[in-house]
């Protein structure tokens, strides 16, 4: 089976407290793809303008990343610029440039709208919206977003939420959506509004998913150095989905060892900036990875 993920190609720039990088390889897509390459066939829908990088391109598909429906338009690519202090919990946004993606509406070839599992990355929900009307019968939808679209486009997204599966959203913008001080409550509230199954991501205090028939929290996998925390919570989608889509059940087991394997990739992307580490990972990494959490937080 393979997935089709929805989002941003992007260029960024990232201080820390462990150096700076510039116009790297980046957006919710490409991290995604990261995490999610190593379990199934990924085919990437986005935009970049007329000066994306060939180099980037290449290294997409050398990944075996499906570019058939990325987008190349006259202008100039999206550019996120950040920089992350003290506990690199959060960034702080110093610039966006748009660019061609703020005319944005996803293209994709026929045979693509017959893929089974589809991820909408963080990007507009109304441009979710668009790509999944053109799919056929979807068995496994998957939604992501941010605060920006919470707060400026709340109607789009709670509408989006009872077409889809699986929310992903970390500890603050489940609170903002739901209303819910309350992670728990706030849960409840999510999955009232549509969404089956809700996966709240806390960073390095780790990930809650909750479901009809049960809840299940898993910690952090232990990282001595974050070194950028730019992408992890897409990579750990990529992980999550990934697994998912090479399930042919969906059941208790495969949603905890797809929420294990999501942890498990998400490590890998603060480990270096951009995908630096997360391109480097192999089949040995992530079982010996896989292990140890298992050892340490008896993981099924």
């Amino acid at each position: 089976m393979s997935i089709l993920v929805l989002g941003t190609t992007a260029l960024d720039t990232v201080r820390t407290p462990s150096g700076a990088r510039r116009e790297m390889l980046g957006g919710s897509a490409v991290h995604f793809s990261m995490g999610a390459h190593h379990f199934t066939q990924v085919n990437l829908v986005a935009i970049v303008g007329s000066d994306f990088p060939k180099k980037h391109m290449e290294f997409l598909r050398r990944k075996g990343v499906v570019l058939t429906s990325l987008t190349v338009e006259k202008g100039r690519t999206f550019r996120w610029e950040g920089e992350y202090r003290g506990d690199l919990n959060a960034a702080l946004t110093l610039s966006t440039e748009l660019g061609v993606l703020s005319f944005f509406k996803p293209r994709i070839a026929e045979h693509q709208r017959l893929i089974d599992n589809i991820f909408l990355a963080n990007v507009d929900p109304d441009i979710q919206r668009h790509l999944l009307s053109h799919m056929h019968s979807p068995r496994l939808v998957g939604l992501d977003s941010m605060n920006y679209w919470i707060d400026h486009k709340k109607r789009s997204l709670v509408r989006l939420l009872k077409d889809v599966h699986i929310f992903v959203a970390n500890d603050a913008e489940a609170r903002s959506l739901s209303g819910e001080t309350n992670l728990f409550a706030a849960a409840k509230t999510l999955r009232r509004m549509g969404a089956p199954i809700v996966v709240i991501k806390k960073g390095e205090h780790g990930v809650i998913v909750f479901c009809k028939d049960f809840l299940y929290c898993l910690p952090a996998y232990p990282v001595e150095k974050v070194i950028d925390p730019t992408g992890a919570g897409d990579t750990f989608a990529g992980g999550f989905m990934g697994y998912l889509a090479s399930r042919r059940k969906i059941d208790a087991v495969a949603v905890k060892k797809a929420i294990t394997y999501g942890t498990i990739m998400a490590s890998f992307n603060v480990e270096g900036f951009g995908v630096e580490r997360s391109c480097r990972v192999t089949g040995r990494d992530i079982a010996r990875r896989y292990h140890h959490l298992k050892m340490i937080a008896s993981v099924c």
